[in-house]
């Protein structure tokens, strides 16, 4: 896990509600996180060989058997320019039935087809009694730094990722799905963050994992601060060597898939409502969800489930109320804790050489930290 600091131990502090232990999305009970991580090779790009700069991350809502006993769920698309596998089953349904993943654009086929192969060697049932697990895989492109033509991910990186996902801090950055990503013309990635409501509002945990793979440098915003354009001029140290010359990246372009965890008992519908607040937390960052950007939010509730062999015709199904001030506080969890989980993947996130030697800088804390001092964040200092 890198030594590069969150945006929360700067002193930078995104709005004010207070955030979990680990202020991740591992702080909903139950909820485990894994990557693969994959980087190999360096230099000239050999199309279908390397450089390899790529990898799968694994959300597991609880620690059961997910097909069995599955969690009520929803996908949101806000710019359709991408894919998330299945989402027409779980607006359907309204639930998940197994781990969420997230890769790079081609990886999608392979990731969901280990994605059975793990889960039928779980259950002997699935398609021979019942149906078979619809695996829920979102990607974002990574081909500026990665040969996404090799397509590297395999059977036994998906495996890696689900059965070594585990609870507490989670590295962010550029590991798992998130290794060749890039934000906002810097170093993006596996993003995370939380906030808990108040006990007198049920007490109840939201959290936020982000893969960011989207914006144009001048667009960044820090709490309200024009970082970007401040930083226009900031090129890395190290020279950049480009065989053949790099195309010119795509303002519009990009993508981005944010997860949304949380123990608030919610229906789907409750769900799809959060999910949609995401997108002004990626608003407050400065997204502006261009034209060639898939932009997707997958939303589960890990108190709402449903088993998969009914034992009744009627089951209990508990949810939040939606009015006063509970609602809105969930809504304002969602915003605040997407908006800090970009700015994590981007702090955590080291500056990377990948194909062709293109290099994509790691945000430079330490002017960061000068800009925000220059518009009046006296709290915020280097850790």
């Amino acid at each position: 896990m890198t030594k590069r600091p969150r945006a929360r131990d700067l002193g930078i502090r995104i709005g004010r509600i207070k955030t979990g232990r680990y202020n991740a999305i591992t702080d909903v009970a139950g909820v485990r996180v894994g990557h693969t991580t994959l980087i190999e090779g360096s230099g000239k790009l050999v199309p279908g060989k390397g450089p390899i700069r790529t990898g799968v991350t694994a959300i597991l809502p609880h620690g059961g058997d997910l097909f069995l006993e599955k969690v009520t769920g929803a996908v949101l698309r806000i710019n359709g320019f991408g894919e998330v596998t299945n989402s027409e089953q779980v607006r359907e349904m309204g639930f998940l039935e197994g781990p969420i993943m997230l890769t790079n654009t081609w990886n999608v086929p392979r990731v969901a087809d280990a994605v059975i192969d793990w889960s039928i060697e779980r259950n002997r049932a699935m398609g021979v009694d019942t149906w078979g697990i619809s695996p829920i895989v979102a990607e974002t492109s990574d081909m500026y730094l990665n040969d996404i033509r090799g397509r590297h991910v395999n059977r036994d990186h998906v495996f890696h990722a689900i059965d070594t996902a585990a609870g507490g801090a989670i590295a962010e950055g550029a590991v798992g799905g998130g290794t060749g990503m890039i934000c906002y013309d810097f170093k993006g990635g596996i993003g995370t963050a939380s906030r808990k409501l108040p006990d007198k509002l049920g007490g109840y945990t939201v959290g936020v994992l982000v893969q960011t793979n989207f914006g144009w440098r001048p667009q960044l915003v820090i709490d309200g601060v024009p970082v970007g354009r401040e930083l226009m001029r900031y090129k890395p140290v190290r020279r950049q060597v480009i065989h053949p010359p790099a195309p010119k990246r795509v303002v519009d372009g990009g993508s981005v898939v944010v997860v949304i965890a949380t123990d608030a008992p919610c229906s789907s519908r409750i769900l799809t409502r959060l999910a949609g607040r995401a997108q002004n937390g990626l608003a407050r960052t400065g997204s502006h969800t261009g034209n060639t950007s898939g932009d997707f939010v997958i939303a589960f509730s890990t108190t709402r489930r449903k088993k998969h062999f009914a034992d009744a015709l009627t089951y209990p199904a508990e949810q939040i109320i939606e009015q006063g001030d509970l609602i809105n506080y969930m809504f304002w969890a969602v915003v605040e804790a997407a908006e800090e989980a970009v700015l994590n993947s981007l702090f955590k996130a080291d500056t990377m050489l990948g194909r062709d030697d293109r290099v994509v800088p790691g945000l430079p804390i330490d002017l960061v930290v000068q800009v925000m001092r220059k518009y009046g964040h006296t709290e915020v200092h280097l850790a």
